[in-house]
């Protein structure tokens, strides 16, 4: 690990969606045009994928 991580190559999982695909399916979702099914499945991904970035998003408080 240690080895990895000095190379630099010692990630996480990949993101599933790119900032800019993300950036779009918030726009669909807010524009409320699409189901989030609909959304999901035009992005390859489960709709608590689409649910989860919607959440993240959101501002934080009242």
């Amino acid at each position: 690990m240690q080895v990895a991580k000095a190379k630099g190559r010692l990630r996480g999982k990949q993101p599933k969606l790119s900032k800019l695909q993300e950036a779009h399916v918030v726009s669909l979702y807010n524009a409320g045009e699409h189901t989030t099914s609909e959304i999901a499945e035009l992005f390859k991904v489960a709709r608590s994928t689409v649910y989860r970035i919607v959440q993240r998003t959101r501002p934080t408080g009242s």
